[in-house]
């Protein structure tokens, strides 16, 4: 696994995790990556440093454990795209279509605050995030089909 500092042409950035840096690449050849933000397939990868140090890799694994709300266990020493997904699926709220007018209720305080995930066009995301309403695209990890 690997991740990928990314922004859009919109000077959007955000973070993309690829099986490779082949997979980065296969995907920006053929226009599957695009701005969760804004929506845009015009992504280009920032630069970054490389450090392979056990000292870094840990509280990275930690990080990504305390925004998916896993306390329970210690720290992966591999973190996979499907696990980070499944992670979200087990502590978020699904509200499916409802989800663009429940962001909204959550952002505004008119429903109680908890972390929710459903379906949303690009457009309405555009609209969320021009709110100032955090929204992050997810892709779909189909069931065995993940090494």
């Amino acid at each position: 696994m690997i991740v990928f500092e990314l922004a859009c042409a919109e000077d959007h950035r955000f973070e993309g995790w690829f099986a490779s840096a082949d997979e980065y690449a296969r995907q920006e050849a053929t226009g599957l990556l695009a701005c969760p933000m804004c929506g845009t397939s015009r992504v280009r990868k920032l630069p970054s440093a490389k450090v392979r140090t056990t000292a870094v890799a840990e509280p990275a694994a930690r990080a990504v454990a305390r925004r998916t709300g896993d306390f329970t266990r210690s720290p992966p020493q591999e973190v996979t795209l499907a696990s980070f997904i499944e992670q979200i699926m087990a502590n978020t709220e699904d509200v499916g279509r409802a989800f663009p007018e429940e962001a909204r209720k959550i952002h505004y305080e008119e429903a109680p605050r908890r972390p929710i995930r459903g379906v949303a066009t690009r457009g309405e995301a555009r609209e969320l995030a021009d709110e100032g309403i955090p929204v992050m695209s997810l892709p779909s990890v189909p069931r065995g089909e993940t090494h």
